[in-house]
């Protein structure tokens, strides 16, 4: 992590209150902390920073869980080609996320990537803001993205089929500013920064992903400025109770709360509707992005996530 992070970094346990951290540095390589902890000023909880990644969901002692599909090497395979495939040369790839960039505005301020997975929109947005951002609740994501953020490079195996893989090399362009990003691990539903911190914010592809959608909703709005800000939402809504429960969702039902579709409903929320978003945002944008996961040469997922930008 590096160092200068921690001044902006707040406790996800304490929230609502916003509470700051104290850096406590084991090991470090220039700017960067390769080790130690962050604590609470408040409840002393501490936060560790591992391999160069400060883990900061609301339970300290969190751990990667290897059944979790997004630890597993072959899923961040998938992921890396995904966000990458261009650098690979495949011409089946889709630019989603070069798509998703040219939505946002360049201006100065700090970008918030939330559910960055590999990083690709994280470092995309390097060049429209001051400082780039991405966190994601995978351990393995993370320590992928800050590998390539730190060698602007990685190899790795990209499965064919069955057990046969190929050696697979990314080399990110010049043009991507590998100074002004980085990458932690947190908790949507707990973002470990203060109120109105950011000038932009992004959820790609995350809203159905979590068991709280409107605390997603909540928690991207708190982080972004009141005025001159942007946000930018964009999901498939593939609702599905294993994540969360029906009467979370905020779309996908045929009565109750939310029901219809999801991308109109998350648009009439920001808009002000129940006045759950305060001070509400102006949508001056609607669309689709069609986004691929590649899970071998012969088997690929095409996802149609439909998008929302709004300003206030």
């Amino acid at each position: 992590m590096k160092n200068f992070l921690a001044d902006f970094l707040i406790c996800p346990a304490c929230l609502p209150k916003e509470i700051g951290l104290n850096l406590e540095v084991n090991e470090s390589e220039d700017e960067d902390v390769t080790s130690g902890f962050l604590i609470c000023k408040k409840c002393r909880l501490k936060y560790r920073i591992e391999e160069g990644v400060a883990v900061l969901t609301p339970y300290p002692d969190w751990q990667p869980d290897i059944k979790n599909k997004y630890e597993n090497p072959r899923v961040v395979s998938s992921y890396l080609w995904s966000h990458y495939g261009d650098l690979l040369g495949d011409r089946d790839w889709l630019p989603a996320y070069p798509n998703w960039s040219k939505l946002m505005s360049k201006n100065k301020g700090y970008f918030l990537d939330i559910g960055c997975a590999v990083g690709r929109f994280t470092f995309e947005m390097t060049g429209k803001s001051d400082y780039s951002i991405g966190f994601d609740l995978s351990f393995t994501f993370i320590k992928t993205a800050r590998e390539l953020m730190k060698k602007r490079g990685l190899t790795f195996e990209l499965t064919e089929e069955g057990y046969i893989t190929s050696t697979a090399q990314i080399r990110l362009p010049e043009t991507m500013n590998l100074q002004n990003v980085e990458f932690i691990v947190a908790d949507a539903l707990n973002v470990p920064f203060p109120k109105s911190f950011f000038t932009k914010v992004a959820s790609l592809n995350i809203l159905d992903k979590v068991p709280n959608p409107m605390k997603h909703l909540k928690e991207m709005n708190r982080v972004c400025r009141d005025k001159d800000a942007e946000i930018l939402i964009s999901d498939p809504f593939s609702w599905s109770e294993e994540v969360a429960s029906v009467s979370e969702w905020l779309g996908g039902k045929n009565e109750g709360d939310f029901s219809g579709f999801g991308h109109d409903n998350v648009a009439r929320i920001l808009e002000g509707y129940g006045e759950h978003i305060i001070p509400p945002w102006k949508i001056i944008e609607r669309g689709k992005v069609d986004w691929k996961i590649r899970n071998h040469r012969n088997h690929s997922e095409l996802i149609k996530s439909l998008y929302i930008k709004a300003i206030r």
